[in-house]
């Protein structure tokens, strides 16, 4: 009875003792809303421990997402900066030929 009147707020207050049938009763509604209340407290941990696995899951996959597509980039940067070499050489050789003196 001292427990349940700390926790309700009750300080100092003079308890008489209780007979044995309603401390058993008063113990274990206590015993019962404790255990109660740790199954609800698991339960939110483990529901907030999958939410995070979950989340960490779906960022690593965007992460490895996107580092497959700068990869593309930089290979289709470095494929455009070869094209475009390439395509001043054939104008450097067709400008050549046009100015070349003809026979």
């Amino acid at each position: 009875m001292r427990a349940k009147m700390r926790i309700m707020g009750f300080r100092g207050a003079a308890i008489k003792p209780l007979n044995e049938e309603a401390a058993a009763e008063l113990g274990a509604e206590l015993l019962g809303e404790a255990i109660v209340f740790g199954v609800g407290g698991l339960c939110i941990f483990l529901e907030y421990s999958r939410q995070s696995s979950n989340s960490k899951k779906k960022e690593d996959e965007l992460s490895s997402t996107l580092l497959g597509l700068q990869a593309q980039v930089m290979e289709l940067t470095l494929t455009v900066e070869t094209l475009d070499a390439q395509l001043r050489e054939m104008n450097r050789v067709l400008v050549e030929v046009s100015t070349a003196p003809k026979k």
